[in-house]
C-alpha cells in the first residue's frame, strides 16, 4: 500500500462520527422543520394542497385531521418517501425537498411508521445494533485489516453499551434476545422508537405510534416521549385520538383536504368553531 493510499484511508477512518451514548439533539435552530407550499396530486386527486407550517424546536406538535386529510402524504413528502409536485421542505436551515429517505434520516429527521417495520427474523438486540450510523464494521476491509479491526471492535463495544442503555430506557431490555416477530404490537412500537433514537435524530416524526397499543404501553410510550422532549428532542405526531393530542401536545396543526385549516394551542383548537364543526363534532 502506498503512503498516499494509507493516508487517504486514515483520513476517511478518522472522519467517521464516533458513537456517543450521551448524544443530544441540535437545538440551535428555532424552527428546525419548515414546510412551505407543499402540493401533491395523484391523478385528479389533490392529496396535499399548499400545506405550510413550521415546527418549533423542543416541542411536541400534533398533526390532526380526518381520514383523507393528507396527514400521511404530508409525512411522506417531508421524509422523502414521496416527491412533491411543488413546495419546499427545510430542515435545520437546509432545503431537503425531494431527497432520498436515507439521506434525510442521516441529517437527523427520522420517522416511525403506523405499522412497525422491524426485522422479524432477528432478535430485538440485533435490530437495535443495525440502527446507528457510521458503523466502521460495515466496510469489510476494516473488519479484517490488522490494527484497524481493533478500532472496529472498540466501536462495537461502545455501541453495544449504548444499545443496552436505550433498551433499558424503553424498558424492553428483558426481551433483548426475543425475535422481533414474536413481539406484541406495543412492544414493536417501543422497539421502533428505540431504534429511531439510536440514529441520533434531532427530530422525530411519529405516525400513529399508539395504534393497536394497550393502555399500559401507551402510557409508557407517552412517558418516554415527554422525557425525550425534555432532553431537547422535537416531535411531530400524527394521531387519531383527540383526547391524547389535546392532553399531551403543546401545539396542534389541523389539516383539511390537504391544507392547513388552522393551528394553535389545544385550547385554541378546542374553541375553534370551524374545527369543531368539521372534525370534532363538538365532543372535545
Amino acid at each position: 500500500m502506498s503512503e498516499t493510499e494509507s493516508g487517504s484511508e486514515t483520513n476517511e477512518f478518522e472522519s467517521e462520527a464516533k458513537i456517543d451514548a450521551t448524544s443530544t439533539p441540535d437545538v440551535s435552530v428555532e424552527y428546525p422543520l419548515q414546510v412551505d407550499g407543499l402540493r401533491k396530486t395523484f391523478g385528479g386527486i389533490t392529496a396535499v394542497d399548499d400545506a405550510t407550517f413550521q415546527i418549533e424546536n423542543g416541542t411536541l406538535t400534533g398533526l390532526i385531521g380526518p381520514n383523507g386529510a393528507g396527514k400521511s402524504t404530508t409525512f411522506n413528502l417531508i421524509t422523502g418517501m414521496l416527491k412533491p409536485d411543488k413546495g419546499t421542505v427545510t430542515f435545520n436551515g437546509e432545503d431537503i425537498t425531494g431527497m432520498e429517505p436515507h439521506a434525510i434520516a442521516n441529517k437527523g429527521l427520522v420517522r416511525t411508521f403506523q405499522i412497525a417495520r422491524e426485522l422479524e427474523d432477528m432478535t430485538v438486540l440485533e435490530n437495535m445494533m443495525l440502527a446507528p450510523k457510521n458503523q466502521r464494521g460495515e466496510k469489510l476491509w476494516r473488519s479484517v485489516t490488522p490494527g484497524v479491526r481493533n478500532d472496529v471492535i472498540e466501536q462495537e463495544e461502545e455501541l453495544l453499551e449504548r444499545v443496552w442503555e436505550v433498551l433499558e430506557f424503553f424498558e424492553i431490555d428483558h426481551i433483548a434476545e426475543e425475535y422481533a416477530g414474536n413481539l406484541s404490537g406495543g412492544q414493536r412500537k417501543l422497539l421502533e422508537m428505540a431504534r429511531a433514537l439510536l440514529t441520533d435524530p434531532d427530530m422525530l416524526l411519529l405516525d400513529e405510534p399508539f395504534a393497536g397499543v394497550n393502555p399500559s404501553l401507551e402510557k409508557r410510550l407517552l412517558t418516554h416521549i415527554h422525557e425525550l422532549r425534555e432532553q431537547g428532542y422535537t416531535f411531530l405526531l400524527v394521531e387519531h385520538d383527540m383526547d391524547l393530542i389535546m392532553e399531551n401536545c403543546e401545539h396542534v396543526i389541523v389539516l383539511h383536504q390537504g391544507r392547513v385549516l388552522t393551528e394553535g394551542t389545544p385550547a385554541d383548537i378546542k374553541s375553534n368553531e370551524e374545527v369543531i364543526e368539521a372534525y370534532l363534532g363538538g365532543n372535545v
